[in-house]
């Protein structure tokens, strides 16, 4: 049973409906959003009407918007006149012609194209006392009827609005990378010969909860000890909007108890696995774009057009891992311990989803009534 999403306007003149929320971004190609907005005039009393899908960025708190002062920015927005009509319609969907069945003779396709340089929905992880919608890049789509487009000085009524907040989102591409290598040589002044570390995966991309093996070779020529092996995995968030902001949230750290001995070799292989539930008490740290109330996981890694990083705005993420040697002292103890780090690029994705749009062809619609914005 496929969902059809629809959306009711206060006066009930308008109905918004789309058949999907989840939008893919293929790198180089977005999926059009496409539906279909029915319209009553009766109810209009000589307004227009409009529908817009807008890119958004909320930097604070929705509580915190006050005397007019907004802490949402929007990086691209998009209208079409719905009523009357102005341009030229393009052919419907197939998904559009589903709808317009379920929307009747008042039904108007629509549908936008998402430029490739814009950012995946994210959100931002607030804190337990955080009240309103969360930070982070979110998309929304709002019908609305006024007497223009963008009048600021005309206030467009809530009973006059419909919205649906959509996703724009990747998943993991069908060929992976072969996985990344690391060696790191330490020479410490106390001792003649070095360390030699190796880490390395079978692979750079692993889905979400998946467990992730990191192979760890030492070669340790040195009079030291290695005292245990701790693996962190950061994520980290370039904010590329109001400033170029970077931040790193460590969102796996453990350590093991295994001992290299002085002159010795060592290689054995760990697995971890970086989960949101482990997190859920740091504050900022990003995650997929959620709608409503449903469970969602660490954000994706983005993945981009080489270059695009130059125009791209909103937030970016990615992963590395950092694979720690803790060494012990050598005859003056502390004083001359220095541990041994190695890092390697990793990318935390979710795999594509198996069910084909032909499924929602054939497949009873069922509609799923919003009772409130989202």
């Amino acid at each position: 049973m496929t969902k059809v999403y629809k959306k009711t306007s206060g006066n009930g003149s308008l109905c918004l409906y789309l058949g999907r929320r989840d939008f893919v971004d293929h790198v180089e190609s977005v999926d059009s959003v496409d539906g279909v907005l029915k319209i009553d005039p009766s109810g209009l009393n000589g307004r227009k009407v409009w529908v817009q899908l807008a890119c958004a960025f909320r930097y604070g708190r929705e509580d915190l918007d006050v005397i007019g002062v907004s802490f949402r920015k929007d990086i691209w927005i998009k209208r079409i006149q719905m009523y009357p009509f102005e341009g030229t319609k393009p052919p419907n969907t197939p998904m559009q012609e589903a709808l317009l069945k379920k929307a009747g003779d008042q039904g108007h396709p629509f549908t936008f194209d998402i430029p490739v340089h814009l950012p995946c929905s994210v959100s931002l992880q607030p804190a337990p006392e955080d009240a309103g919608k969360p930070c982070g890049v979110d998309y929304e789509v709002k019908a609305y009827i006024a007497n223009e487009e963008d009048n600021i000085d005309e206030k467009v009524e809530k009973k006059d609005t419909c919205r649906l907040i959509i996703r724009k989102i990747q998943y993991a591409p069908a060929e992976l990378a072969a996985g990344p290598k690391a060696d790191i040589n330490k020479q410490f002044i106390t001792a003649d010969k070095p360390i030699h570390m190796e880490v390395s995966m079978e692979k750079e991309l692993y889905y979400h909860g998946d467990p992730i093996p990191i192979k760890v070779k030492v070669n340790n020529e040195t009079s030291k000890v290695v005292k245990k092996i701790k693996i962190n995995i950061f994520q980290i968030t370039d904010v590329v909007i109001y400033a170029a902001d970077k931040y790193h949230k460590c969102v796996l750290n453990e350590e093991f108890g295994d001992q290299i001995n002085a002159n010795s070799t060592f290689e054995k292989e760990y697995s971890v696995t970086p989960l949101l539930v482990n997190n859920k008490e740091k504050r900022g740290l990003a995650l997929d774009g959620r709608l409503k109330d449903e469970d969602t996981n660490l954000a994706s890694s983005t993945l981009l057009i080489p270059d695009m990083d130059k125009q791209m705005q909103g937030v970016v993420v990615s992963y590395k891992i950092k694979v720690i040697l803790m060494m012990g002292g050598g005859l003056l103890g502390s004083l001359t311990s220095s541990d041994v780090t190695a890092e390697l690029p990793l990318v935390l994705m979710s795999p594509k989803p198996a069910a084909s749009f032909s499924c929602f062809l054939t497949a009873s619609l069922c509609i799923l009534e919003m009772s409130r914005d989202i």
